[in-house]
């Protein structure tokens, strides 16, 4: 197996689905309630299928979902000998292709009161600066990343800005760049080519299927297994009863609970006091839950988090990898303390779990850039640009996704095996899922429609509620299921306005 992987570009949007599905050991029978087709066009303009891959991650989630509704339903916390029948067939699923597209592009084409985001964002250093014998890319989406690329390319106070930057960055070779940045805890990646990216070690360690999940306490002995007692029959949700833990940051992993929440999750989004609040994407993934602020540099707020996390059914945590541990936040250290019951440890991470890279932190742009994406993208177009960016967050969206998708393939398995369970997902394993789909030849992937503002998306594709700051109108959520609700009832509000319990 070589570090670009296996060749799925035969693939249709419900083979991949399928393909995860039995990689992840669900009930074949299951698949025949999805009902989804591939048009023959591209979905967004770009070489990659990204429309293949928001039709398939969000099919899977949405199929998973209908799976636990199947469940709950069924044989809630049973498991008599001899063995009862099987579960019946989920509800039917349907995610229709253009929808799935918009959904990708979501924090984008949301207006309040009218007014839509400002986009682009304003972003004075932040982007592809040339260097000595290449490209960098600077992430400067928080004022700790934008100020420490300043200060390591010994920019003066008054120039922060673009030209300033790239006047120093011009004298680095683009690895020392990346790495020297990397050490200083900064975000930014060197630009590179598939070549340049298959031969690195990181590239090798990053799996070829974008959902892991591994048994990490055997919790409650087999006759014990069930589901929560919270998710008994009759719900008018998929998921109405189950408790979400979740501390994260920007786009994938609060995606991963917000996904939750359609399916009637009660998610607790823990965000932190010292931390800047990005509202522009604060408010869009808010969506569904429920938000509280702790500091876990204060004795109180940390005892508040044990204590909360002592009722969840599920923990998602989307920081840096390790970040977290040295507070008794492992995977392992949780599933310690819940091994009486069981547990979901979800993680969202740059890089994967393995390999030298697995601790840098990271985002979409920078794993699009360093993975040699927007090198491909820019050689498709034929502009001779040096690096072109997909057309949404597509690693982003894919990674939130798999993530919820995950959690609830764990609950599965918590329910028919017991224990606790750990879920990884990674923006690189989206990328690499990505890139085994293959490219579409020449230009002819970019002949395709484009959601950058609300006024591109088809009306019956957004919906309007009152939030805490006033009217929104955004993109529903692209998966149905047959005879279940399927949507969000809590509507954002500023960062931390919710009581520290569960419903």
């Amino acid at each position: 197996m070589t570090a670009s992987g296996p060749d799925r570009s035969a693939f249709t949007s419900r083979d991949s689905v399928a393909h995860i599905w039995r990689d992840l050991g669900l009930p074949e029978a299951s698949l025949q309630s999805l009902d989804i087709s591939d048009p023959e066009t591209p979905g967004l303009p770009s070489s990659f299928k990204v429309g293949h891959l928001a039709q398939a991650s969000i099919a899977l989630a949405t199929l998973l979902a209908a799976q636990i509704h199947s469940l709950r339903n069924h044989n809630h916390n049973h498991l008599a000998l001899p063995p009862p029948p099987p579960p019946p067939p989920p509800p039917t699923v349907t995610v229709p292709f253009r929808h799935a597209c918009v959904e990708f592009n979501s924090w984008r084409l949301y207006t309040t009161n009218g007014e839509p985001i400002q986009y682009p964002p304003s972003s004075p250093v932040g982007g592809l600066h040339r260097t000595s014998d290449g490209y960098v890319r600077v992430h400067d989406g928080f004022p700790s990343h934008r100020n420490g690329a300043t200060a390591l390319l010994g920019c003066a106070p008054d120039e922060t800005n673009r030209a300033a930057v790239a006047a120093r960055a011009a004298a680095w070779r683009c690895v020392d760049l990346e790495q020297t940045g990397l050490e200083a805890g900064l975000a930014l990646a060197a630009l590179r080519s598939f070549a340049q990216w298959d031969v690195l070690p990181q590239a090798r360690a990053i799996a070829d299927t974008p959902i892991r999940l591994r048994k990490i306490g055997d919790g409650a002995p087999p006759a014990g297994a069930g589901l929560p007692d919270r998710l008994g029959p009759g719900a008018d949700k998929c998921l109405r009863g189950l408790r979400v833990l979740e501390m994260s940051r920007v786009i994938a992993a609060p995606l991963a609970g917000k996904t939750l929440a359609a399916h009637g999750a009660d998610v607790l989004w823990v965000t932190s006091p010292h931390l800047p609040d990005l509202p522009a994407l604060d408010r869009e993934l808010g969506r569904g839950k429920r938000t509280i602020q702790l500091d876990l540099r204060d004795e109180r707020d940390e005892a508040e988090l044990f204590r909360l996390l002592d009722e969840a059914d599920v923990f998602i945590q989307g920081y840096r990898p390790g970040s977290l541990a040295a507070r008794g936040l492992s995977p392992e250290a949780i599933a310690r303390r819940c091994s009486g019951r069981g547990i979901i440890c979800a993680n969202l991470s740059a890089y994967g779990p393995d390999g030298p890279w697995a601790g840098r932190r990271g985002f979409d742009s920078l794993v699009q850039t360093c993975s040699g994406l927007n090198v491909s993208e820019a050689e498709h177009f034929g502009a001779g640009e040096a690096a072109r960016p997909l057309p949404c967050q597509a690693l982003d969206y894919a990674g939130g996704f798999f993530l919820a998708a995950g959690v609830m393939a764990a609950l599965y398995k918590q329910a028919t095996e017991g224990g606790s369970w750990q879920v990884d997902v990674s923006l690189a394993g989206a990328m690499k899922y990505l890139r085994s789909l293959g490219q579409y030849e020449g230009r002819s992937g970019f002949d395709a429609p484009d959601y950058l503002r609300p006024e591109d998306v088809p009306p019956e594709y957004m919906e309007t509620h009152m939030t805490g700051f006033g009217k929104m109108t955004s993109v529903r959520h692209a998966g149905t299921i047959q005879g279940v609700e399927v949507g969000w009832e809590i509507m954002p509000k500023p960062l931390g306005a919710d009581e520290k319990r569960w419903l």
